[in-house]
């Protein structure tokens, strides 16, 4: 056997320092990693060999891609380049659709750890119009209702942990408590940055998306990006322009939906919205389940493995599924069988759960645009301050100020909401999926409102599928989901860090 190490990300300033000792180079270009891999399948030599004359023949190189990519169709070439890209000073709004892009990485400057500070986006669209100048004044407004806010929270929250806050270590932590209730008065416009990590397949697609969109802000992101890989990788990036199917879409569906509900009206009931509500799920998913569970252990077909499990008692399904929990600790991902059922919610949540849950990107997300007729989430740090009243007089000078930019730029409006402003979400994912969600964000460290989020889908999901959800839950709670399951406590997995070593 033998592996090489083909290459690994280094940071910029580290190549453009080597190529000012040694000269430029062309063969500092993920291009060439592309070309040798794309002839892996066609050449019998090593691919080591393979990579040493991509290196040496650059632009023999990127003629092969260009070949192999867009003219015989094998766009999975395009992603062995990898990109890390910098993003800086572009609002949380713009950040939603950055961040659309699911197979890809994102770390995002956290609202929750950074305090604010009065940076923000006047989107294109408004400047120089008779709206520029209340759109910053009513910024300027929900600014300084944040760092009201922040120190009336940060106050309560340390009279209310005042054990915790005794230790000046805890006091980072208290007031992190006190910056992600704040924020939700904030604007969506508010600057934000971003490290992305991104292959150039998808970094194509999202450069088309960009190009078609109809906001000037992430147009010129799309741009931005573009300007930064073109002369680094000109043969794996080319259609980057906007496009019928990217332009037109989505327009023509809302023009089409409009036309079928004049024709069908709805009459909704007043009050009668929920937070969450499972809208589709699996039929017998827990025998779905079942039968996949059998189809690994067994020989046999699904059909048979399907047929098998409506036998089995309600007893034997749940050894079936309690012995595959049975060695697993709360940081394990639950077996793949668990991908074989599907739930549909329906989730009403602010900007601020938002943000948060869209990171959950092996699920399908679609998501509504943000509608002030929702209402707003309000944190309960907020009403127990006696800060209420004065949150909701920000948030209705908003809605107004909204109302008017509404009228004239309904695109550039939503740039005023804030992280309190709700939307509507589709969220489609698999058994599997939402136990990840379930550790991860009903566990105690986790902020509350996504907690609350995923606690009533995890809550409607065991309601449909009681076996299959009978070990969901957040990691603080999983030692006594566990000892419910077998009467006794999981066995302490000692996590010890392994040195560097090399084997023969």
């Amino acid at each position: 056997m033998k592996v090489f190490l083909a290459g690994f990300n280094i940071d910029t300033d580290v190549l453009r320092q080597m190529q000012e000792k040694s000269g430029r180079r062309q063969d500092i270009t993920p291009e060439v990693i592309c070309a040798a891999y794309a002839r892996i399948s066609r050449d019998p030599r090593p691919v080591n060999e393979i990579r040493q004359d991509a290196r040496n023949e650059v632009e023999r190189s990127r003629k092969s891609n260009s070949t192999i990519i867009f003219k015989m169709g094998h766009h999975s070439v395009a992603e062995h380049a990898v990109f890390n890209l910098d993003i800086l000073e572009v609002s949380r709004f713009a950040m939603e659709e950055l961040e659309k892009f699911r197979l890809c990485s994102y770390t995002e400057k956290s609202q929750r750890y950074i305090t604010l500070d009065n940076d923000f986006v006047v989107p294109e669209e408004i400047k120089n119009t008779c709206f520029e100048e209340m759109f910053i004044s009513m910024i300027e407004q929900q600014n300084k209702a944040y760092f009201k806010l922040f120190e009336r929270l940060k106050e309560y929250i340390f009279e209310k942990h005042a054990q915790l806050a005794k230790d000046p270590k805890n006091h980072n932590l208290l007031e992190g408590w006190a910056k992600e209730d704040a924020r939700y008065v904030t604007a969506l416009a508010t600057h934000s940055q971003v490290g992305q990590t991104i292959n150039a397949r998808n970094l194509e697609l999202l450069l088309r998306r960009f190009a078609s969109h109809p906001l000037s802000e992430i147009k010129q992101l799309g741009i931005s990006i573009y300007n930064q890989i073109a002369s680094i990788a000109p043969s794996i990036v080319i259609f980057n322009e906007a496009n019928e199917r990217d332009l037109k879409t989505y327009p023509g569906l809302k023009k089409a939906a409009k036309e079928l509900l004049a024709k069908v009206p709805l009459k909704l009931a007043p009050g009668t919205q929920q937070n969450v509500q499972l809208v589709e799920f699996t039929k017998n998913g827990d025998l779905a389940v079942a039968a996949a569970l059998l189809h690994a252990a067994t020989e046999l077909t699904y059909e048979d493995c399907r047929v098998v499990a409506e036998k089995l008692s309600q007893e034997e399904q749940k050894m079936l599924f309690k012995n595959v929990w049975e060695n697993m600790q709360f940081y394990d991902s639950m077996l793949r069988e668990f991908e074989y059922t599907n739930l549909t919610f329906n989730i009403v949540l602010s900007a601020a759960c938002f943000g948060q849950l869209k990171r959950h990107r092996m699920s399908t997300i679609s998501a509504q645009e943000y509608d002030p007729n929702l209402g707003v989430t309000v944190p309960e740090s907020v009403k127990e301050t006696g800060m209420e009243k004065y949150f909701q007089e920000i948030i209705d000078k908003t809605n107004a100020v909204y109302n008017n930019i509404s009228r004239e730029i309904p695109i550039a409006a939503p740039y005023i909401l804030t992280n309190a402003h709700r939307k509507r979400v589709l969220l489609r994912l698999n058994a599997r999926e939402l136990y990840h969600i379930s550790r991860l964000r009903e566990d105690t460290h986790s902020q509350w409102d996504i907690r609350n989020i995923a606690a009533g889908m995890s809550q409607k999901a065991k309601q449909v599928m009681p076996l299959t959800f009978a070990c969901i839950g957040g990691k603080d709670k999983y030692s006594e989901i566990y000892k419910n399951l077998y009467g006794r406590l999981p066995k302490v997995t000692q996590a010890v860090l392994p040195q560097p070593r090399s084997i023969t």
